[in-house]
């Protein structure tokens, strides 16, 4: 075949110019073919799991198998049961990997918000890093190229109830050349000084309220309670400048007008946004948020798939989305996300709480996507987490950054060694013949 296609090429390059297909160039040409797969032949043979715990979070990490010897490897969201990617097992099996889109809309009704769309994720994480092993290429390649080489990111930071305590330990993320920061700032703080929440007599407004969405919580702030808030943050900005980024999460199940009058009062620090304030559900409320205060409102870590994000971008019910692509509906998903929110003036940073493999998919993500502002990530602190893979730049997060890598596929493999030194249970991808069989009607409609 070699000779034939070298012939071929020969003869247009007389019809081009003498030269213009030389031997050389002929070589570089088909270097990086993978001559061990024939991709239009690849069909997944298995899917098996190994969860990983203390990275900081449990970590369900998947490989799909092939009938070829290559595998791609994805992840169930932080804290996930991988029974959510196992019960998918039956439904993939036999089908070829390459065909991303289509198993994607196969599996896409057994996903949900939250959580719950783990499992669909995950696997279409492993299917993008089985068909760039396939035909060579990184993932970002397949999504139409990169914006850019390196992805900014921002460090998850032990809170402290002491300001001072909290701007230092987010100052020394800086030292360590992050240049986006991020804060909790919740009604904890205000848990022992009277006078600072209204709420129902006789209840613990953290019990009350915790699984109560904000609205119907009864728990508002007072002005004493958003003076100290707002002071707290303050005090931040003190030590750390105000001239890095600064946004804020978990504030508390508080009702919506507290939300707005917190927001007025955090203004003069100039936050980079505030998220999550109120359930992303309510578009129309979260709209009121958005249109009465002058800092940037975020959401979108628990949303599956694009039509709900679409829709708070075409009202303009917050100013930046938030996708985390092991729940938004995993990475050509939340590359659409990025694309359709962008034509309505809306930016995208991204969520992630995981192990290597999750992050690079975000990575190969965020790189393609022209909307992208900063990519979260919890595990700076985790000596080991740059250990479980292999195959890119360590550590993973340097200076507040990760270089997209430039391998096939999501660019990594498992180092198994240390993998199977923080493994929760015991096996190491176990066969899973169990749920080959799994089946029951999934037909939508009649």
């Amino acid at each position: 075949m070699k000779t034939h296609r070298r012939s071929f090429l020969t003869a247009a390059g007389g019809l081009l110019g003498a030269g213009f297909w030389a031997d050389d160039t002929l070589d570089a040409a088909v270097q990086n073919t993978n001559r061990s797969s024939q991709p239009s032949a690849l069909k997944i043979t298995d899917l098996r799991v190994a969860v990983v715990a203390g990275a900081p979070m449990t970590c369900p990490l998947i490989r799909i198998d092939t009938n070829q010897g290559i595998y791609g490897l994805g992840e169930v969201r932080d804290a996930a049961s991988p029974t959510f990617a196992l019960m998918l097992k039956s439904r993939i099996l036999g089908e070829n990997p390459c065909n991303i889109d289509k198993i994607f809309r196969k599996l896409k009704q057994f996903g949900f918000h939250g959580r719950q769309a783990g499992g669909v994720c995950g696997i279409e994480m492993a299917l993008w890093d089985l068909a760039g092993k396939a035909y060579g290429v990184p993932v970002y390649q397949m999504l139409g190229g990169k914006f850019r080489d390196k992805i900014r990111c921002y460090a998850d930071t032990t809170e402290s109830d002491d300001p001072k305590i909290y701007g230092e330990r987010l100052k020394a993320r800086r030292d360590q050349g992050f240049t986006w920061l991020k804060m909790d700032l919740g009604i904890d703080l205000l848990k022992d000084t009277p006078g600072t929440i209204s709420h129902p007599l006789g209840a613990s407004v953290e019990a009350e309220a915790g699984n109560t969405q904000h609205m119907f919580s009864g728990a508002e702030l007072t002005p004493k309670g958003i003076a100290m808030m707002a002071d707290f943050v303050g005090q931040v900005r003190d030590i750390i400048g105000m001239d890095v980024p600064l946004s804020a999460d978990h504030f508390g199940h508080v009702g919506l007008n507290s939300c707005i009058r917190l927001g007025k009062a955090l203004e003069k620090y100039n936050m980079a946004w505030l998220e999550d304030m109120i359930p992303w559900q309510y578009t129309d409320l979260m709209k009121k948020i958005t249109d009465a205060i002058d800092i940037p409102v975020l959401t979108g870590e628990d949303i599956y798939l694009k039509e709900a994000f679409i829709e708070l971008a075409r009202n303009h019910a917050v100013d930046i989305l938030h996708p985390d692509l092991a729940t938004s509906g995993g990475i050509l998903e939340t590359k659409k996300i990025g694309d359709a929110i962008q034509e309505h003036g809306v930016a995208m940073a991204m969520h992630f709480a995981g192990s290597p493999v999750a992050c690079m998919a975000s990575v190969h993500c965020a790189a393609a996507t022209e909307n992208f502002l900063v990519l979260e990530n919890h595990s700076v602190d985790v000596p080991w987490w740059s250990d479980l893979v292999d195959g890119v730049e360590k550590p993973i997060v340097k200076s507040g950054f990760v270089t997209v890598p430039s391998g096939p596929g999501l660019g990594i493999t498992l180092n198994e060694d240390t993998v199977k030194r923080h493994l929760r249970d015991p096996g190491y991808f176990a066969p899973t013949p169990e749920w080959d069989k799994e089946r029951s009607h999934d037909r939508l409609w009649s």
